[in-house]
This record gives structure tokens, sequence and C-alpha cells, in this order.
């Protein structure tokens, strides 16, 4: 069975040539496969399963629509939409995946997450991302009015971009030490994750097996999937026309 996987697509009304391109994908090459695992930050940012907006709408339909047609869909929440949930993945007509998430293909067992819990030299991202995956905080934030809502998460982006533009490049690189603690926790060899935008494939040997790191890329100037059949996996480029 042929799987594809992608992440960081980080769909936005501002950037409709993304979303033609995802939508055409979920229409054509998708629709061949057995499955499809959307690997975080499907979206720049999600206000939460009760304000999808005609964006989140379109995409949920156009997701149904794949699913319908056979193929099994699983979604898993990235830094940016780290609130999109149950509700959401019904209508789209997936299943959630928890992060990190171990699955089985062939002869392999390859351990899936987003990617940025690796991110541990980055002290301060690790300190948010712990607050805002705090349920009381999830819930306090879904409580407030959707406009209030999109301020703060505009807001949080604002912030972001600052963070980002003056930290060093390991800063928002995973921990080689992280990615070694995870593989030997779950007791696998091979990792496949996003959230850095550096598509790659790295290998490497920890306590003396062979390991490898699979690295999806972002949806910003051209599409990034990740093809793997029973012939092995390929990092693809989808150009944007």
């Amino acid at each position: 069975m042929t799987r594809l996987f992608a992440s960081d697509l980080h769909l936005d009304p501002g950037r409709p040539d993304i979303t033609t391109q995802f939508l055409d994908f979920l229409d054509g090459p998708a629709r061949e496969a057995g499955a499809l695992y959307l690997l975080g930050d499907l979206f720049e940012a999600w206000l939460g399963d009760d304000s999808p907006g005609t964006l989140g709408e379109t995409v949920m339909a156009a997701l149904a629509s794949l699913s319908a047609s056979g193929v099994g869909l699983f979604i898993m929440q990235g830094n940016r939409d780290f609130l999109l949930g149950e509700d959401f993945c019904r209508r789209a007509g997936g299943t959630l995946l928890t992060d990190p998430t171990l699955v089985t293909i062939g002869p392999q067992r390859v351990l899936l997450t987003h990617g940025d819990a690796l991110c541990t030299g980055d002290a301060g991202y690790q300190r948010l991302r712990s607050l805002l995956r705090d349920p009381e905080v999830q819930r306090a934030f879904l409580a407030l009015p959707v406009d209030r809502r999109r301020v703060l998460a505009a807001e949080a982006r604002a912030g972001s971009r600052a963070h980002l533009a003056g930290a060093d490049e390991y800063v928002t690189d995973v921990s080689p030490e992280a990615v070694e603690r995870v593989l030997q926790q779950a007791g696998v060899s091979l990792l496949l994750h996003g959230h850095t935008h550096r598509p790659a494939v790295h290998r490497w040997r920890v306590a003396g097996r062979d390991c490898t790191r699979i690295v999806l890329g972002d949806w910003h100037r051209q599409g990034s999937v990740l093809r793997w059949d029973e012939t092995g996996y390929e990092l693809l480029e989808l150009p944007r026309t």
C-alpha cells in the first residue's frame, strides 16, 4: 500500500496558491494512495473546531471527499494548529493522531511526530509549548469570543516571527540528543517529522544501531510529500504552477 506524508502546509486565506495546490493534490495524486498522513501545521492558525471559517470548511470538505473515496486519513496537531481536534477530524473523515505515534510500514516501525518537541535548544519555546498544551489554558482560550481569539493568535504569530528572526539556526532545529532519546524510548531506528522546514534524510548510528531521520518540507514555495510503498520511500517536490 502506498502511503503519503506531508506537513507544514500553513494554509492561510492570505496564501490561496498553497490552498489551490493542496486541493488539487487531494483531488489528484492523493486519490491513488492507500493512506495520507498530515503531520501538523496543516493551518497557519486554528482558532478552534467551532470556528473553522471558509478555509477550514473548504479543506474539511476536500478531506472528507478523499476519505470517502477509500483513502485512510490521519491528522496530527502542529505548533500552529494545536487546537485542531476530534470534531475537525470527524468532519474530515480522518483520525486524530497523538504526538508522537508509532506506525508499522511493511517491516519497518516508524515514529511519527510533528517535530517541535524535539527542538529542545529553544528553552523559551518549550516553556510556551507546555503552557499552550495545558487543557485548562486551552479551555480558557476556547471560551473567548472568536474575534478575541483571532487577535491573540495574530499577536502570537508576530511574536513567533520576531523570535525566529533573532534565533540561531541550531536553536530552531531539532536537538540530536532529543532525537536519540525518543528513538531509544520508542525502540525504533526510524523517525519521520516536519516542523523545521528543512527536508532531508539523515542517517547516523545510535548505540550501535543504524538510524534514519526523515524531515518533511513545508509548502511555502512548492509542495513537499514523502511517498512510501513496497519499494521504499522517496521525498518528492511538487512544483507549483
